[in-house]
């Protein structure tokens, strides 16, 4: 039975990100990854998935040494950020009030792990089971690992990479806390006839946000937050009726499009009652998920490996290690989490007073100078 310090379940973003970082720490690790990502070419049309993906990841993937293959592909840099309900009361934020060259990138998921699997074979000391799935855990010691193909595998250390339906976190015995939103979200690829790809945005209405996010090329990403009847309304209708219904209900700022490809998904809110047990160590969507209409998600994901592989520089990794990395996290997750849905229930009301002030306060917030600007950088990973 082969022996590893390190085994991470789940290839993606996070749990490719996570894995790099521990084989740059020497460690000696495994990564079990069922479906390998699909190659880049210039000729393909951009992924339903895409990410904002802050400054604070781009500065990790730097480290990690994914993200020159990544930006090498294509990754859509913004430098404005507009929201508002109503059309005059708008909070707006520009990267020149922080002195960046731009707030973040719109880049699809696919190559950001694209990016960090080419780093893969600089370290001898991490190997990759793919496509392969983990069956069975058995506790010790030292984690017995029983894969799909029969193999058994010894680790230290399980890393539960391996998303919000995480196997890992099941065999671990890990609860979580759960609701689901009662709303679905629908991914839309279009073309823009308008050039605006130096800016994301987002409208609030009764049924939920309108987001536009820049791809590039004059591409975009809209994302269309409704009742799940509405959304599968959506789904059923041909690109062409399903333009007809985007410009109807998407503001002016959009523009005329050509509708490329679509897809949805229901909002659930989840967070792992534990980050650490038997060995096993939750990070990204295995420990929690949140709603997605400040983009967040991916970078919390990226905190957590940040956290953690400040946690356990050193020659053993230690439960008290593990224990900082959890509180630090929860705490700053739960945060996360609370405020999203504060925001989100907000804007879900169509109290007469409530909205006026939440517009109110949208537009003394673009007025707020300081209070602005911190806001901002929280966003953008500088706080």
């Amino acid at each position: 039975m082969k022996k590893y310090e390190i085994a991470v379940v789940g290839g993606g973003m996070v749990g490719a990100a996570v894995a790099i970082g521990f084989a740059k720490q020497g460690r000696n690790v495994v990564v079990i990854e069922n479906r390998q990502p699909e190659s880049y070419s210039v000729a393909q049309t951009h992924d339903i998935r895409v990410s904002a993906i802050s400054h604070a990841s781009v500065s990790l993937l730097e480290r990690l040494g994914g993200w020159k293959h990544t930006s090498a592909m294509r990754v859509c840099p913004y430098k404005r950020l507009e929201t508002w309900e109503h059309s005059e009361c708008r909070t707006r934020f520009h990267s020149d009030s922080l002195g960046l060259p731009e707030l973040g990138y719109i880049v699809e998921n696919r190559l950001i792990q694209l990016g960090l699997w080419q780093e893969f074979s600089q370290y001898p000391n991490l190997e990759l089971r793919c496509p392969e799935q983990l069956k069975a855990i058995e506790f010790g010691n030292s984690n017995q690992l029983t894969l799909e193909s029969g193999e058994m595998i010894e680790a230290e250390w399980v890393i539960g990479a391996d998303g919000a339906n995480s196997q890992v976190r099941q065999l671990s015995g890990i609860g979580v806390t759960a609701w689901d939103y009662r709303q679905h979200c629908m991914l839309i690829n279009v073309e823009t006839a308008l050039a605006q790809q130096d800016i994301t945005w987002q409208q609030f209405m009764p049924s939920g946000p309108r987001s536009f996010l820049p791809l590039s090329g004059q591409n975009g990403s809209l994302v269309w937050y409704d009742a799940p009847k509405r959304i599968r309304q959506l789904s059923a209708m041909d690109n062409e009726t399903l333009r007809t219904e985007i410009l109807s209900h998407f503001p002016k700022e959009l523009g005329d499009i050509k509708v490329l490809e679509s897809g949805s998904f229901p909002l659930t809110r989840r967070h792992a009652q534990q980050y650490v047990k038997h060995r096993c160590i939750l990070v990204g969507d295995a420990a929690h998920t949140i709603n997605p209409l400040a983009g967040q998600g991916v970078n919390l994901g990226f905190k957590d490996v940040v956290s953690l592989l400040d946690e356990t520089e050193g020659d053993e990794i230690k439960l008290d290690d593990l224990s900082r990395y959890e509180n630090k996290r929860r705490r700053d997750n739960l945060l996360m989490q609370t405020g999203m849905d504060l925001f989100y229930k907000g804007f879900k009301s169509t109290n007469p007073l409530i909205k006026f002030v939440r517009n109110g306060a949208l537009k003394i917030a673009d007025k707020s100078g300081a209070l602005k600007s911190e806001v901002l950088k929280y966003a953008v990973g500088l706080k």
